[in-house]
């Protein structure tokens, strides 16, 4: 972490008691949220109360074996994150320790307690190329040159937020180190390529806009039916094996973001391996290069110290605001936020707080909300606009929607993916049930959608929401008489909805052309469905029977679409509609 390079420590005080992750100290010169170092090891730890002359700690490592009387050594600074380039393509623990330099230095994957490291490389050069003059003013947040980061993110050196700016009297390109100047000021104020950013306190912005442009994600039931704006929030609740890490992982891959943070909390160690050994190995859709090159991952899973995972997904989102910043648009994945929120009740049970519903702090809502308050479309300070969508998944206790991390999240966020175990057990993915789920983005997005897909996107969408909920009525009638016993117009009603659901809806993440579905691809599957739809309705009107409408050649090419080729969807969808209405027609 940055504060053990620049940072002075000194002793201050001793420890008084030890509770798991909490430690008392006495006599100890500290502010609150500061960091601090505690016992023999120099474990850190951060403020979390001061009363009197006691002083509690969270600390983010396992504290066995540590005892009453050991020194506690403040360093008058909050818990910050190093920021600058060097942070793509970095797999970070959950206080932006840097894992792989960390395995390094112990010679293991298992590290051992006390071992730290800056967040980003101190000593490697980066080639600088200014973006102003000599002579030119600049303000705070103002871009002053640029750094080639990976092959697909270029990184923008910044003057920090809490300069005051002035006139740049001396700037040149070349090769420095992240410590190094790279631009002086007329005040005095010398710009480097790093900055430090307390992570509990946002980074400033001008305003906060509406957002207007979808995050599109690849899934067709997520662009089709349930749009998230860039900018905007997202919960994914759902029972255990119901998909939720898939889908977060489905959109970290494809989703149209330029940088991708994903932060692991709390979840099962093999999940995240299989995170951290795909995605170097994974290509950009969008560039062709690693998809590690713009992505930031954050590891803090299950049996890592449960105080850190409180930290990190503070961590998480000022790294996604630096990027912000420089007008980049940020995709954030928390996995799983109720870890987090489990976190926070350890610690607050720990501190002897009056608990509230199911033991969780009564402050649970606040964190939340102040969390994903941080994402959303802005205007920078210094001119650009930049996003952050955040997506949290949920891991409610046996599924149960009504716990309070679920029904919490729900009150803050506006697009709502709710996972069905049910359709999990018939491998139907992703589970995604749409009677649960809802984005009130929608409106806000159609007219996008409307100028990039298709003018009649909102009313296809709405035809299709129609057909489901028809469907979902009628399942309960023919639980009880079957469907021969249904109205032929009615059973042609749950033959459409079949269509919707396994040929547009289920998509297989695991086939390499159906993974990933365009929107343009997801409006054509539709049209060729409702195509059926409305030819079908004809030769029922025109006395043919269903057994004949259904029993089509051409229907079950249908399901054929979202695996075909991109670049061959038109053709094969041109050539479906015309041979599906050329059989039903001939039937009358």
């Amino acid at each position: 972490m940055s504060q053990a390079t620049d940072t002075t420590v000194r002793e201050d005080g001793v420890i008084e008691s030890v509770s798991g992750p909490v430690v008392t100290a006495k006599n100890l010169d500290a502010k609150m949220n500061d960091v601090v170092y505690v016992g023999e090891e120099g474990l850190m730890g951060e403020v979390i109360e001061i009363e009197g002359a006691i002083t509690t700690i969270q600390v983010y490592e396992e504290t066995s074996a540590v005892a009453p009387g050991e020194p506690v050594e403040g360093t008058g600074s909050p818990l910050s994150v190093d920021l600058g380039p060097g942070m793509l393509d970095s797999i970070y623990d959950g206080v932006q320790r840097p894992l792989d330099v960390l395995e390094d230095k112990m010679g293991s994957a298992f590290l051992d307690r006390g071992v730290d490291a800056p967040g980003i490389d101190l000593e490697k050069t980066w080639e600088f190329t200014p973006e102003v003059s000599e002579g030119d003013e600049v303000e705070a947040g103002d871009i002053v040159g640029v750094v080639p980061e990976t092959p697909s993110i270029d990184h923008k050196v910044m003057v920090p937020p809490d300069y005051e700016g002035g006139e740049v009297v001396a700037i040149e390109s070349g090769n420095f180190t992240v410590e190094e100047t790279v631009a002086e000021l007329d005040n005095g104020e010398e710009v480097q390529m790093r900055q430090e950013w307390p992570v509990r306190s946002a980074r400033p912005t001008e305003d906060k806009q509406t957002p207007t442009e979808p995050l599109t994600s690849g899934q067709r039931i997520l662009d089709g039916l349930f749009p998230l704006a860039k900018g905007g929030t997202a919960a994914i609740p759902g029972p255990f094996g119901s998909g939720k890490t898939v889908t977060q992982q489905s959109l970290a891959k494809f989703a149209d973001a330029d940088i991708v943070v994903y932060i692991g909390c709390g979840e099962r160690g093999n999940e995240m391996t299989e995170v951290i050994d795909d995605f170097p190995e994974l290509p950009d859709p969008q560039t062709g290069n690693a998809l590690m090159a713009r992505t930031c991952l954050i590891a803090n899973t299950s049996n890592m110290p449960v105080a850190a995972r409180e930290s990190c997904v503070y961590t998480g989102i000022t790294i996604a605001e630096h990027y912000r910043d420089m007008g980049y648009d940020v995709a954030l994945m928390a996995d799983s936020t109720s870890r987090w929120a489990e976190a926070m009740r350890e610690i607050s049970s720990r501190l002897e707080e009056m608990p509230g519903e199911e033991g969780y702090p009564a402050y649970l809502a606040a964190r939340l909300s102040q969390f994903y308050e941080r994402a959303g479309y802005f205007d920078n300070i210094n001119g650009t606009e930049g996003s952050i969508s955040a997506i949290g998944a949920v891991s409610p206790p046996g599924g149960d929607f009504s716990e309070p991390v679920t029904q919490n999240t729900l009150r803050i966020v506006k697009t709502f993916w709710a996972l069905d175990s049910d359709l999990a057990e018939k491998r139907h993915f992703p589970a995604i049930d749409w009677n649960d789920s809802y984005s009130l983005y929608r409106d806000q997005l159609d007219p996008w959608f409307e100028d990039n897909v298709a003018d009649d996107w909102p009313e296809q969408r709405q035809w299709a929401i129609d057909i489901l909920d028809e469907d979902g009525e009628l399942q309960e009638v023919v639980q009880l008489v079957g469907k021969d016993a249904l109205p032929e117009d009615q059973q042609l009603t749950l033959e459409v909805a079949r269509f919707i659901k396994e040929a547009w809806l289920q998509q297989n993440a695991l086939h390499d052309v159906d993974r990933y579905c365009p929107p343009e691809k997801t409006y054509r599957i539709l049209g060729a469905i409702r195509t059926f739809n409305d030819e079908a309705i004809d030769a029922l009107d025109a006395g043919v029977p269903i057994d004949e409408i259904t029993g089509i050649d051409a229907a079950p090419r249908l399901n054929r679409i979202g695996t075909t080729p991109d670049d061959e969807v038109d053709e094969f969808v041109d050539d479906l509609e015309d041979d599906i209405a050329e059989q039903l027609r001939s039937l009358y």
